[in-house]
């Protein structure tokens, strides 16, 4: 068995000279980082354990979510320091191959592949934005007559908190609709995804809208003021970024 195997973090440009710093990245397990180069492309990579990253390791480390949040965080640090200096088409997490020379062949094969995905976020990056219905203000004033039994009026208030917060999500999402056609306008390209629970995304209120958008560099300020503009009664819209543009390049790559 060969004394290690290359763990494939993104492909990017070949630049006329590696960057002074990069030599001092660390990956997965602490190594650090090198690229191999085929023409006008790179892969950003590293070294790594050939028991523990075989075919078989990775099947039973995939379940194990501790050992699969520290990987995505080597992960990641990789491709967003990277990603500084240049475009970078991430690949999927846990990416493996035998050697350099299977890497290069990869460059080779797919490079007309890469080379689209890196002209396509060159001189952009990805932004995220969050959109939350904000809670209505609870309504204490009376909902039933004098001569209502408690339990009675009990069902009555609660009937009407649920009428308003029904009333109030509808609002919050027909008002993140309106924000989202605004942010596309802007952006260069979108990509919805699901609607986080709030015990992931961290917060009390219903998410009504998740959106990544590539935005260029010089659209970026836009983007910012857009969003502020679009806060409301009904919805408070939360942006994140920049990111590697992780939504719009990554390649489902595999040995």
């Amino acid at each position: 068995m060969a004394d290690s195997v290359v763990y494939l973090y993104a492909v990017t440009d070949a630049p006329a000279e590696e960057p002074a710093d990069e030599g001092a990245l660390a990956g997965v397990d602490g190594v650090p980082v090198r690229r191999i180069v085929s023409g006008d492309l790179a892969a950003v990579v590293s070294s790594v354990d050939p028991t523990r990253f075989s075919e078989e390791a990775l099947r039973r480390s995939l379940e194990d979510l501790q050992w699969l949040e520290r990987i995505a965080r080597a992960h990641n640090a990789v491709v967003t320091a990277v990603a500084r200096s240049g475009p970078v088409a991430p690949v999927r997490l846990a990416t493996v191959y035998l050697d350099d020379e299977n890497v290069r062949t990869l460059l080779d094969e797919r490079g007309a592949e890469f080379t689209a995905a890196l002209d396509r976020i060159r001189g952009r990056a990805e932004w995220g934005v969050k959109g939350f219905a904000v809670r209505a203000e609870a309504d204490t004033s009376p909902q039933a007559t004098e001569e209502s039994k408690p339990g009675t009026a009990y069902l009555m208030r609660r009937r009407a908190e649920r009428d308003r917060a029904a009333r109030g999500l509808q609002d919050a999402a027909e008002a993140a609709e309106a924000a989202h056609r605004a942010l596309s306008a802007v952006a260069v390209a979108s990509r919805r995804y699901k609607a986080q629970d709030p015990r992931l995304s961290g917060r009390r209120e219903e998410m009504v809208l998740n959106v990544a958008y590539l935005v260029d560099e010089a659209g970026a300020e836009a983007l910012r003021r857009l969003v502020e503009r679009q806060q409301g009664e009904d919805l408070r819209l939360e942006l994140t970024g920049p990111w590697a543009p992780y939504s719009f390049a990554t390649l489902e790559e595999g040995p």
